[in-house]
């Protein structure tokens, strides 16, 4: 399960009792939860931040760099945070496979990604076109209207084998 957590939440500095106390009363174990994090997040008290995502990491929550490629996309985020998940911007996905700009950019995310160790996901994959040439460019995970809607929390089904990002090469 993937939930964004906004800068607001880090600020109030009590997240991980809450995520903490979440886990418990949902009895969901911790390694099936992913906080999706933007960059914003990262810019304010960086330590306190830094060490929150650290308590996480140590719980086995996954922690994912949501819309990387908008903002500031500081690199060295890459190399200080503990960061899981790389998520491609939709910005980038909605405009595949016709712009070559943004199937270079979404290659190099990708790349990048595979260097570090850490899974890349795109975000907004709305066609069949997009989703070939995110898997032409070697993307394994893909989220977006092509394998879902939005849906009302008591119609979630949760699966053992269930990850945050649709595997693109299980789609036929």
């Amino acid at each position: 399960m993937a939930v964004n957590v906004s800068p607001g939440q880090f600020r109030k500095g009590n997240l991980l009792d809450v995520i903490m106390c979440a886990l418990v009363d949902s009895g969901l174990s911790p390694d099936r939860l992913e906080i999706e994090i933007t960059e914003r997040v990262l810019l304010e008290h960086e330590a306190d931040h830094l060490s929150t995502l650290h308590q996480l990491r140590n719980l086995g929550v996954s922690i994912a760099l949501d819309d990387f490629g908008t903002g500031y996309s500081s690199l060295s985020y890459l190399k200080m945070f503990p960061f899981d998940k790389i998520k491609i911007d939709r910005s980038f996905t909605r405009e595949l496979p016709e712009n070559s700009d943004c199937a270079a950019i979404v290659c190099a995310i990708i790349n990048l990604g595979r260097s570090l160790g850490a899974v890349t996901v795109a975000e907004g994959v709305e066609t069949e076109p997009q989703l070939q040439a995110l898997r032409a460019a070697g993307l394994a995970q893909a989220q977006g209207f092509l394998f879902g809607r939005p849906q009302p929390a008591a119609e979630l089904r949760f699966d053992d084998d269930a990850d945050a990002g649709a595997d693109v090469r299980r789609r036929a």
